[in-house]
């Protein structure tokens, strides 16, 4: 109570207002094939388990399909959804493909040490190619098939000529040429051979060591954050193994002739678990099962060994020439399944909240990783999310490594900067096919150029010269329309992310945002009103926090791209605006002075200083009339592209004109001549058309000997009169002009 002239006076009732709805994330769920609301385990916590790359090869745009995504999805949760999130990734560098591979580089780097006689290398590829076209014969996938004639017609090409040069002793013979043809074919001749006499561990562990030296190159050039954590399979054996003993102890894995399989009937009959959570379609699938067991480990008495087809191996006995560790089952390797689950439980435990990788690892790969795990654990909840990225393809065409078929980062990262791939990610949703071609690349290009001119024009904008009250004006109906536009915007943005991380979406509510900020700039400049620089501030900065956000903008500029390359951008910025600044009011106010003056010689050199000079050193001018003239710091590379297109487009321009001006030219000259003709001879120069006329030249009959209708006479007289009044106009004008 408070009293207030005697009286007792209270407060009103307070009511809390109802608010609205707030969008929650949700993630699409391999293990539901849905968008499930996302709910961590443990508060804030995430632990997060990605599969990475088995290291024997290049990474290539399918690697990057799933890293840059997972990167995207990573950032965004941490820094957009403020998860504290703990990322952990692996390393495959113990694999069949690996030992194959090692195996096979090491052989012919031997074979090609003995530099054999062209002679011999035709009879050894001819060997080799017996056993290939087998292959060929009986490969029945189409993309397969095709990579394999692909190799056997390379080879053909240069087999022939080279027989027939050893033939003839007439021309030079390079046998080098056919050894790097049929490396492929050789390579596995040689396997088969003395694949089992290569022994050394150490040659194992080159191959992987390089290819995942280049993978981190790879991914630093992309912007993709290193893990928190890494592990390595040749670094977890002995985890390895004990996860192992523990599915065996726990009855679901058996020992046979040395290796360890895992026991999927005796796992799927239990009442607590379940096989094939992920795909229980391809439950049985023996080309699946095969694939995932690898071309090692799939000879007839390696597959007698198992129980059942669908076991699988989580521990294999090392045969001659594979790499092995000790065990309580003798020297072996570890399977392919099973370093995952034994790397990630050894990390995040028995449980964790999400784990990713490509769609084409949900069966078996990650369906036997579940599987072995929760035998491990004796859990029903290793993995609470399961996120799948979606395939990659090349212009349409499938792509993958083991059919040669694939662009790796590298050659990627020639042709588009790191910015511009991840921006193309972007625009496509992370769980669906994205086809890696040059339209989706000139969209990302075009979107990036969109938003670094928006960046650009603000940056000129906030650099006009205000004290520190005059940048805070008042906001008119235009001010409170863009603001709304922003409000709005931001909150689709918002719910673009829950849903899925739609980031596709999210870009183009930023695009929408950026084109309603042009409207209202091009609207204050043509009214020559200066912009409100607080809420264009606003709006670049925000902007430009969401694609730093998703890994899109490197540096710590709170607008626009960086200028000059990572860590340089604030500082070459700030650095030389003033300097560029005084140079075009000196430029400005020399064209004004030449406009007065009439000096073109001046004006011409301004315009050099523009388009020629500048450009070079990443500085574009841009002259407005009745406007100062705006200065922005733009990537030299891309100004170069810009000047030689202008170039071109003039050049198309002054084509076409000469194109009009000839075309113009013929049809005065066509007129003239036209003119000069007497209209009773123009018809009597179309006999294949008339064959009678009167006495003034106009056709009665036409060539059949037909007398000419009325209403063909009446055109023709319209003509005739025509070219009549044409031809007495010619006379008249060399009349006035003697």
């Amino acid at each position: 109570f408070y009293e207030t002239n005697g009286e007792k006076r209270t407060q009103p009732p307070w009511a809390a207002p109802a608010g609205t709805e707030v969008a929650q994330l949700r993630l699409y769920n391999s293990l539901t094939r849905t968008k499930e609301t996302f709910v961590p385990q443990n508060g804030n916590r995430v632990l997060w388990y990605s599969c990475g790359p088995t290291v024997y090869d290049a990474s290539h745009m399918g690697h990057a399909r799933s890293y840059i995504s997972f990167d995207i999805l990573r950032r965004i949760l941490k820094d957009y959804f403020k998860y504290d999130v703990l990322y952990c990734m692996n390393i495959t560098d113990i694999d069949d493909k690996i030992i194959k591979r090692a195996r096979q580089n090491y052989l012919l780097e031997q074979y090609k040490k003995k530099k054999p006689e062209a002679s011999q290398i035709i009879q050894d590829v001819l060997s080799a190619r017996g056993p290939f076209q087998q292959k060929l014969a009986e490969t029945t996938d189409p993309d397969k098939r095709q990579m394999l004639e692909r190799l056997d017609a390379a080879v053909a090409a240069v087999l022939g000529p080279l027989q027939a040069a050893v033939h003839s002793k007439e021309h030079p013979i390079h046998a080098e040429v056919l050894l790097e043809s049929a490396k492929d074919l050789l390579a596995d001749w040689l396997d088969n051979q003395f694949g089992s006499q290569v022994t050394e561990n150490s040659i194992f562990s080159t191959l992987p060591k390089y290819w995942e030296g280049e993978y981190h190159a790879d991914m630093a050039a992309l912007n993709v954050l290193p893990p928190d954590v890494l592990t390595r399979v040749s670094e977890y054996v002995p985890e390895i193994v004990d996860f192992v003993k523990k599915i065996v102890s726990n009855g679901y894995g058996y020992e046979s002739n040395g290796s360890v399989y895992f026991d999927t009937s005796k796992f799927d009959s239990s009442k607590q678990h379940s096989y094939g959570k992920l795909v229980p379609e391809a439950v049985g699938d023996q080309k699946a099962l095969q694939e995932g067991e690898g071309d090692l480990s799939i000879s007839a008495e390696r597959l007698s060994e198992k129980h059942s087809p669908n076991d699988f191996a989580l521990w294999k006995a090392s045969k001659p020439g594979e790499p092995s560790w000790d065990s309580p089952w003798g020297k072996g390797r570890p399977g392919w399944h099973i370093e995952c689950s034994a790397m990630a439980g050894s990390i995040l435990g028995e449980s964790m909240d999400i784990h990713g990788g490509g769609f084409d690892l949900r069966f078996p790969h990650h369906d036997n990783e579940l599987a072995q795990s929760e035998a491990f654990f004796e859990n029903d909840n290793w993995v609470r999310y399961f996120l799948h990225t979606g395939h990659l393809t090349i212009a349409g065409c499938k792509m993958s490594k083991s059919l040669k078929n694939f662009i790796t980062i590298k050659d990627a990262l020639a042709n588009n900067s790191a910015r511009q791939l991840r921006l193309a990610f972007l625009m496509h949703s992370w769980k669906d096919t994205l086809d890696y071609s040059a339209n989706t690349m000139e969209s990302a290009v075009q979107y990036e150029k969109f938003m670094n001119e928006f960046f650009l024009n603000v940056k000129d904008i906030l650099r006009c010269p205000t004290d520190i009250t005059g940048q805070f004006e008042k906001w008119e109906a235009a001010e409170m329309d863009l603001n709304k536009c922003f409000y709005e915007r931001k909150s689709a943005v918002h719910e673009a992310l829950c849903d899925n991380v739609d980031t596709r979406a999210a870009m183009e509510e930023m695009r929408a945002l950026v084109s309603q900020s042009n409207t209202y700039i091009a609207s204050r400049k043509s009214a020559k009103l200066q912009p409100n620089l607080m809420l264009l501030d606003s709006i670049a900065a925000y902007l430009t926090a969401m694609l730093k956000t998703f890994g899109a903008i490197e540096g710590a500029q709170p607008i626009g791209f960086p200028v000059g390359g990572t860590g340089q951008d604030i500082d070459l910025e700030t650095t030389l605006m003033p300097y560029l600044k005084v140079l075009s009011d000196f430029r400005e106010n020399v064209r004004r002075i030449a406009r007065e003056q009439k000096v073109t010689e001046l004006l011409q050199l301004c315009d050099v200083v523009r388009d020629d000079t500048l450009p070079d050193l990443g500085v574009r001018l841009e002259d407005h009339e009745g406007l100062p003239t705006v200065v922005k710091l733009v990537d030299k590379e891309t100004l170069l592209k810009e000047r030689e297109e202008k170039k071109r487009m003039e050049e198309e321009k002054r084509k076409k004109k000469e194109e009009a001006t000839r075309k113009k030219q013929e049809q005065e000259m066509a007129k003239l001549a036209k003119m000069k003709i007497p209209a009773c001879e123009m018809f009597l120069k179309e006999a294949d058309k008339y064959s009678k006329f009167d006495e003034t030249g106009f056709p009665t009959h036409d060539l059949e000997g037909k007398e000419i209708s009325k209403g063909q006479a009446k055109k023709l007289r319209k003509l005739y009169e025509a070219q009549d009044k044409l031809h007495r106009d010619n006379l008249q004008m060399n009349q006035n002009g003697s």
